[in-house]
């Protein structure tokens, strides 16, 4: 796939995203809870902060607002009382299954498209 179709498929499971019914999670935010439901864990604020190259103040941002949407809780860390685990809910499994048909399905209507396209315009002579 090239930088064109790439972007093309963005675009297409983007505009089905927003349309679809849920919460318009940020990129960060997606990035979080991918993160968090195909990564092994334990996932913890700290260990996401320094996978993402961001700072702690904000992936605990992100995570209250996936809490809020009820993606994702953080559980108290019994190895260590400071810290805390993030664990994504069934809410959030469920968004993230509902995301991967989106993309599936775009991706076989851009392929429908292309072979269409390919295989040009069918005559039909008299």
């Amino acid at each position: 796939m090239d930088r064109a179709a790439a972007l093309a498929l963005l675009k297409d499971v983007l505009a089905d995203t927003v349309r679809a019914d849920g919460p318009d999670l940020n990129a960060r935010q997606a990035a979080i809870l991918l993160r968090v439901s195909l990564e092994p864990g334990p996932h913890t604020v700290r260990g996401l902060a320094e996978a993402l190259s961001l700072g702690k103040p904000a992936v605990s941002r992100a995570l209250d607002a996936l809490g809020g949407y009820g993606l994702a809780v953080r559980l108290p860390d019994e190895a260590d009382k400071r810290s805390v685990i993030v664990q994504t809910t069934a809410r959030g499994l469920a968004m993230l299954a509902s995301l991967a048909d989106r993309v599936v399905a775009c991706e076989r209507q851009r392929n429908i498209a292309v072979h269409k396209n390919v295989a040009g315009p069918t005559s039909h002579a008299a």
